[in-house]
Formats: structure tokens, C-alpha cells, sequence
């Protein structure tokens, strides 16, 4: 049964969502950096019941993501969703970081989503079928993280790009955008989140969204 890919599956909303997904009987991969890190988000879905399969890669190493990405596909089939959660948060202004530490936040915050698409969408779009998502943020760029204003505009173009690309063959991209720090139990709680991900996945296809924001304010 093909199921739920989340690339960035650390604590908060990478976590949260796998948790929905699962709670929905869908197979899970994990996808992240850190051994550590992919223990403790596989015992947080293990109540769940639902086969989950780890794999530990970097979402900037495109060899790396590629053969995390394959071994999803050989496990569980083409994904029905990927949900790519990684990214680099840190304050800059302008001017204030060089080439490579904006290299190194594009990498993360863009490139990542864009090979994971260049590997996933184009099997879920021969199915004719799939969702990948992508975490947003900044809904208004803020001069003091200019890195990330940056990452999250590049996010939102290649949600475009790949709804003209591959929308027509049904495959739903869209992202979330969070205006807020994420933090259990108050506006911004993951949880709550999460839902954003699970209604998008479940859309009908005359009302598929393309941006959802979560404001925190009902």
C-alpha cells in the first residue's frame, strides 16, 4: 500500500504530521539527517500500527535523498504524499551573510523540495495521482531573516511550477504556510498544523488549494 514520505521528519510539525498520516493507516517514511532523530519520530507513530520505514539522509546531498527517495518507492510504492518539512531557520539582514551561507539556506529550504519533486512527481503523475507538499512560511518577507523570506518565495514558485507541470496529470502541490513559531500548546501548536497537510491530501480536485496560512487565530 503505498503511503506518506516526510523528508525533515524532526520534532514539531515534521513529527505532527507523520503522526496524522499514520493515524490514517498509511505506511510512513521517515526521512532525515539524524539517527537520533528518526528513532524518536518512528516510536512517536509505533502506537499508530502502521509499517514505517527509516532512512537517514541529507535533503541538500541529492545522491543521498535520491536513494532515500528509492528505497520509500521499493518499500512501500510511489508515495500517495510527500511532505517536505526541512528547512534552515536562522535571523540574517541584508548583506549580512555570504554567497555560501545563502547557498547552503537555498539548498535547504528549495533545492531540497525541488529534487524530492524531480524524483517523486513524475511517478505520481504516470499514476495519475499523488500529493506533495511542501512546509512554507513567511507570507510577507521580514527584513530580519532575509535567507528565509528568500527560501520561502522559492518555495511558493516551485509550487507553481510544478502545479503548471504536473497538475493536469493529477498530482495536487501545494504548500503550508506557517506565520509563527511552532510550539506545543499554543496557536502555532504542530498538531493543529498537521491538519493543514491531511485536508490538502484529501482535497477533491475541483477544490484543490495551493496555499493553505495558518495564522494561529481561528
Amino acid at each position: 500500500m503505498p503511503g506518506a514520505v516526510i523528508i525533515g521528519a524532526g520534532p514539531g510539525i515534521g513529527r505532527a504530521v507523520a503522526r496524522r498520516f499514520a493515524k490514517e493507516g498509511l505506511p510512513i517514511t521517515l526521512i532525515a539527517r539524524g539517527a537520533q532523530t528518526l528513532r524518536a519520530t518512528a516510536a512517536a507513530i509505533a502506537p499508530q500500527g502502521v509499517p514505517v520505514l527509516t532512512a537517514q539522509a541529507d535533503s541538500t546531498d541529492r545522491a543521498e535523498l535520491d536513494a532515500a527517495l528509492d528505497q520509500a518507492v521499493g518499500e512501500h510504492g510511489v508515495p500517495d504524499v510527500t511532505v517536505y518539512n526541512a528547512a534552515l531557520v536562522r535571523a540574517d539582514e541584508l548583506g549580512q551573510l555570504s554567497v555560501r551561507d545563502h547557498m547552503e539556506a537555498w539548498a535547504v529550504n528549495v533545492v531540497g523540495a525541488l529534487n524530492a519533486a524531480a524524483r517523486l512527481a513524475p511517478a505520481m503523475a504516470m499514476r495519475g495521482s499523488g500529493t506533495f507538499l511542501v512546509t512554507g512560511g513567511m507570507p510577507e518577507p521580514k527584513p530580519q531573516y532575509v535567507s528565509l523570506s528568500l527560501g520561502k518565495a522559492g518555495v511558493r514558485t516551485l509550487i507553481a511550477l510544478l502545479d503548471q507541470q504536473y497538475g493536469p496529470s493529477g498530482v495536487h502541490a501545494a504548500s503550508v504556510t506557517v506565520d509563527g513559531p511552532v510550539a506545543p500548546g499554543t496557536d502555532f501548536d504542530p498538531d493543529d498544523i498537521a491538519e493543514h497537510y491531511w485536508r490538502l491530501h484529501t482535497q477533491p480536485r475541483h477544490l484543490w488549494d495551493r496555499e493553505v496560512l495558518h495564522t494561529g487565530r481561528s
